[in-house]
């Protein structure tokens, strides 16, 4: 995928893709601590591209760097879920102004084809809908070609998962696809860069209060089993 970050294919890159995909799918919870030598073991690698790994992601916000104590999953408050959702709204409706010119017959399939393997995606619990969901978030992003704008919007998505996982878990949501969905599609088939970018926004704007709400009402979060599996 476009925007893979520097020295991905390599040891570092692996170590980086392992972890992120662990904070995404809910195996390292936030506040659980990583040990470079423990993820370099599972790997099979050295400690050393574990701890530039750890290191960028500590950049990108996902984990809290501990000098020689390796480092700890970023956990959010509601506050801080409902400012990335404002950032992604923005980063987000960047990345589909400038993918208008790329959306053709071919990408509008491609994305009622994510939608539409959503809508019949029933099992909140084995994470169908949220993968497609978040193919559907990513191919977008990948059509506006700028590899720096694609990391972004890809670290907020890792930030957010987990939290959103656990609110369709215990919220028994969501099923299928909403109409804001397959109107954002239509809109990108009409070719207006604005109109596009608006009805990116709203769409991942409407999301936030609900979920900041649901953060708000429990004292702590869990990661349901079903989400922790490799």
């Amino acid at each position: 995928m476009r925007g893979d970050p520097p020295g991905f294919g390599s040891a570092q890159g692996e170590a980086y893709q392992f972890i992120l995909a662990g904070i995404r799918e809910g195996r390292f919870r936030p506040g659980d601590h990583l040990v470079a030598k423990d993820v370099a073991a599972e790997l099979r690698l050295s400690r050393m591209p574990v701890r530039e790994a750890l290191a960028r992601l500590a950049v990108e916000g996902l984990v809290i760097a501990r000098p020689n104590r390796g480092a700890v999953v970023t956990r959010l408050t509601a506050e801080d879920i409902g400012e990335l959702f404002e950032i992604r709204a923005v980063l987000e409706g960047l990345a589909v102004r400038l993918a208008v010119p790329a959306v053709d017959a071919g990408v509008v399939s491609d994305l009622n084809g994510f939608l539409d393997r959503m809508a019949h995606s029933d099992a909140v619990e084995d994470g169908a809908w949220n993968r497609h969901h978040l193919a559907f978030h990513q191919y977008l992003a990948g059509l506006s070609r700028r590899p720096t704008l694609i990391r972004q919007i890809q670290s907020l998505h890792a930030l957010i998962d987990p939290y959103l996982r656990v609110w369709f878990h215990h919220a028994d949501k969501p099923r299928g696809t909403t109409p804001p969905q397959r109107h954002l599609v239509e809109v990108l088939r009409q070719g207006d860069p604005e109109l596009a970018e608006a009805a990116m926004r709203a769409h991942v704007l409407r999301t936030a209060p609900s979920l900041v709400a649901f953060i708000k009402s429990r004292d702590g979060i869990s990661v349901p089993a079903e989400s922790r599996k490799a």
